[in-house]
């Protein structure tokens, strides 16, 4: 990691940079696989797994044998904890239906508005170098919650034409049965325009690599909904004195470890306990499997000290994290001072792990900075609001002026007309 001491704000907006690369070549290779499966549908994504994926499928839809297979194959241990996941999610997302009000805004105008879920979503999980069944909880959970009617899920299979089990125990889990042995572009365009037997969805989520998220951003141009704009993974822990050096360490390898184009940042009001941190990373940092992985992650990656706990607020708040921890003393007082993060992690106990698994909260969240503007996935994400209206005679004789006198203002007179024509047949 490089050390950058009392940076001038000046230079925070070069600094806090993400890396980067030319997407040109990138934009234009996507794009062809997304043409083909819109025109070629199955045979087109047969033909792309057998290129991407190293295997050739005859049937991509996974048959309920193939789920009981894998129900067998999943420990007890680790149905245990997927089942406690998936209650803490359900419980804290469950709380985020609202009910419907109806508001009387004057005398016989009553006007409220209905969450209805959308119909048909899509949720993309990756399996390449990590099978992420955790995001299947984190996506399916509100869909089902949310009311979505049919939800399609893809992830790439593996050399043998499988999914790993713990994918398929964690979809029945929750009762998802749509499943697909479909990754990366070709997934994607799968679920945007249908196939002969993948459904078209209407909304499609998850996170994914360079080419899924490429992929997402341009079906969405062509006015398929995503959930949000994504980049590689990130976290910014912001410690004290009063943090564990150890913990802090722990906290950025786990973030390190995601992919060579994850990025991790810490900013801090001490030097030595920086120097702490960096000394623990290189010693943890050797037991990992994934060491390589967090090497070529920690290079991108920055610490930053600070002159004091109000500058190091404003530092994070540029940068806009996906995960921001917060290990400060009174770390509850600044995290109210905090605008712009996806998910928030306070003291020296909350590891992002908890969140990225089993506390409740989702951890599908805005990256690259998107967090200025965009919220996590909730389950919001998973409906439309419809508002509706329903005037009385009265009311609309209470409203009817005012609408008469902005319309002709505007220079609508259909628009007037369609007032005045009632307000006369009242009288």
């Amino acid at each position: 990691m490089r050390v950058i001491e009392f940076p001038n704000r000046n230079e925070w907006s070069s600094l806090l940079q993400r890396p980067s690369f030319d997407n040109s070549e990138l934009i234009a290779k996507v794009q062809s696989v997304l043409n083909e499966v819109k025109l070629g549908g199955d045979d087109a994504v047969k033909k792309f797994t057998n290129s991407f994926d190293g295997v050739l499928l005859d049937q991509f839809k996974v048959s309920s044998e193939e789920i009981n297979e894998a129900i067998s194959l999943v420990p007890n241990e680790l149905k245990n904890a997927i089942e406690l996941a998936a209650k803490n999610i359900q419980r804290f997302h469950e709380k985020q239906l609202t009910d419907v009000e109806v508001i009387e805004t004057m005398p016989g105008i009553n006007c409220w508005r209905k969450s209805v879920g959308i119909e048909k979503v899509g949720l993309y999980i990756p399996g390449g170098t990590a099978p992420l069944f955790s995001t299947i909880l984190m996506l399916g959970v509100p869909a089902k919650i949310a009311g979505c009617k049919q939800i399609v899920l893809c992830s790439p299979p593996d050399k043998n034409g499988k999914l790993h089990p713990a994918i398929l125990y964690t979809a029945q889990l929750i009762g998802i049965t749509n499943i697909f042995k479909i990754g990366g572009v070709q997934a994607i365009a799968a679920m945007a325009y249908g196939t002969e037997t993948v459904p078209q969805v209407y909304k499609i989520f998850g996170p994914g690599n360079q080419y899924v998220t490429c992929a997402k951003q341009l079906i969405q141009q062509a006015g398929i909904a995503i959930d949000m704009p994504a980049g590689p993974s990130e976290v910014c822990v912001f410690a004290d004195n009063s943090a564990n050096p150890a913990f802090v360490a722990a906290d950025l390898l786990s973030q390190a470890e995601h992919g060579v184009d994850s990025q991790v940042l810490l900013v801090s009001t001490s030097k030595p306990f920086v120097e702490s941190v960096i000394a623990s990373v290189e010693s943890q940092l050797a037991a990992l499997p994934r060491k390589e992985i967090a090497l070529k992650a920690l290079a991108n990656s920055k610490a930053i000290i600070v002159e004091n706990i109000n500058e190091g607020i404003d530092l994070v708040n540029e940068y806009a994290a996906e995960h921001l921890i917060i290990v400060c003393e009174n770390d509850e007082a600044i995290s109210e001072k905090i605008i712009n993060a996806g998910s928030i992690f306070l003291g020296n106990y909350s590891p992002e792990s908890v969140g990225d698994y089993a506390s409740g909260t989702n951890h599908t969240l805005p990256t690259n900075g998107y967090a200025k503007a965009y919220s996590g996935v909730s389950i919001d994400s998973f409906v439309k609001k419809i508002t509706f209206q329903k005037l009385s005679k009265k009311g609309l004789e209470n409203i009817g002026t005012a609408v008469e006198i902005m319309a002709s203002a505007e220079g609508l007179d259909a628009h007037k007309n369609a007032v005045s024509i009632r307000l006369k047949d009242s009288h």
